[in-house]
């Protein structure tokens, strides 16, 4: 009986495989052919990769947004600090007048617009 090497490294005998041995090595084809229907299946699924990548950018952006945020805050927080208290005081005023017009504003810019509207068909 010659002993030869297969691919694997293992020996084999120059007889035919038995009943065992040929179960054993359908098995582990059955398992390798499985994972590899698994691997093509997953490349296949397209909506599934799509979802996938939806979600990654919605992290992302969602990270982004964060980041921004806080960066926004920190400038805000960095400019009120360095602004003269007369001049916040007065941004104060005049920002509670504006709220307190709010309706004379809308008016009048709404007003302002029609003319504009108006004039320009004249105008042709």
């Amino acid at each position: 009986m010659t002993h030869d090497s297969n691919s694997n490294g293992t020996s084999r005998s120059s007889e035919a495989p038995g009943p065992d041995e040929l179960r054993e090595q359908v098995q582990g084809t059955r398992e390798e052919l499985g994972i590899t229907l698994e691997a093509l299946a997953g490349k296949a699924d397209v909506k599934t990769q799509a979802q996938e990548k939806a979600d990654a950018a919605r992290a992302r952006v969602r990270d982004l947004a964060h980041d921004a945020q806080e960066k926004a805050a920190g400038v805000l927080h960095t400019a009120h600090d360095r602004t003269p208290e007369p001049v916040r005081r007065h941004a104060a005023r005049a920002g509670a007048a504006a709220r307190q017009r709010q309706g004379l504003l809308i008016v009048g810019a709404a007003s302002l617009a029609l003319a504009v509207l108006l004039s320009r068909r004249w105008r042709k």
